[in-house]
């Protein structure tokens, strides 16, 4: 949960910044937590991808016999403003289009299972904030009904599904002690009925974060970074396979461009399974708005195997 709250919050800084923008600016890479950004966040103030991560978050911690509903209820309360760091009754300032749409759906439907953008709507929306699903449930069965469920709240295009189970799939068996290289075959077989995300699944095997951050996307990332669901899976199945500490992993991730805040999120969470807390730099944690509301959380989730 940090891991995603981390690469968030350092890439919200260069949001929608291509590669060659982020390389004139930081030639280095950015290593701090700064804020800014398009939207001008506080240093480590949540977007998005941590608010609607920790809605699921939320839904796993809460009594209840539809985690999905109640899911969806936490996500239409930041959709509304009654949600920590904002003026009740403000709309967020940074909003995906399938996630605008699918909760508005929601709004009128009441039917968690009869939202969704729609097919063609591929977004890596649902993928940032899908790992309170692999974190919490143990039985794999379940765990990718609801990856994939939750998912469609917004994003029910079936990459996107698909690529929530195949994710946290990888997470789940990063969480059990699995080595990187396993947990993505994991998560390979989670997707092996759609050949378009096993494929970036295992696309993801041949990328290296750092050569991606020294000579840009090129043509190796269909939309080269930019929001897409598969290149954000691309994305993350490189960083966990990447031997490197946590802190250089992500800020190569970030310095590939665009959607530099989510594509950080979605590698971040994984790799935080891979290295654990102490890796994440103290000085990032230290600047994170939910650190302290996280911690707690992966307390109790932990104590539930």
């Amino acid at each position: 949960m940090l891991g995603v709250h981390a690469g968030d919050s350092l890439g919200a800084t260069v949001e929608f910044s291509p590669w060659a923008e982020i390389r004139d600016r930081y030639p280095d890479g950015l290593r701090d937590i700064v804020g800014g950004g398009p939207f001008h966040w506080p240093p480590g103030h949540a977007t998005d991808d941590t608010d609607l991560t920790r809605a699921v978050l939320l839904a796993y911690l809460e009594p209840g016999d539809d985690v999905v509903r109640t899911a969806a209820d936490h996500m239409m309360a930041w959709y509304d403003g009654a949600w920590p760091g904002r003026e009740p009754g403000s709309r967020p300032v940074d909003i995906g289009n399938a996630t605008s749409w699918g909760l508005r759906k929601y709004r009128r439907t009441g039917d968690p299972r009869d939202a969704g953008a729609g097919a063609g709507r591929a977004g890596n929306g649902s993928l940032m904030r899908c790992i309170p699903t692999g974190l919490a449930v143990a039985d794999r069965e379940r765990r990718v009904r609801e990856s994939m469920e939750i998912s469609a709240i917004t994003h029910d295009d079936e990459r996107c599904t698909v690529a929530c189970a195949a994710y946290n799939e990888i997470a789940a068996a990063l969480l059990a002690g699995a080595d990187p290289s396993d947990a993505v075959t994991e998560g390979r077989e989670a997707a092996k009925d759609l050949a378009v995300v096993a494929e970036a699944v295992e696309f993801g095997r041949s990328l290296r974060p750092a050569v991606l951050a020294a000579h840009g996307p090129g043509s190796a990332l269909e939309a080269e970074a930019s929001g897409y669901v598969l290149d954000s899976l691309v994305l993350a199945v490189a960083a966990v396979l990447d031997p490197r500490p946590f802190a250089d992993v992500v800020v190569d991730v970030v310095r590939v461009g665009r959607d530099t805040d989510t594509n950080g999120a979605i590698a971040g969470g994984l790799l935080g399974i891979r290295d654990g807390v102490d890796a994440i730099p103290a000085p990032w944690v230290a600047t994170l708005q939910f650190a302290d509301e996280f911690t707690a959380a992966a307390d109790r989730l932990a104590g539930r195997f």
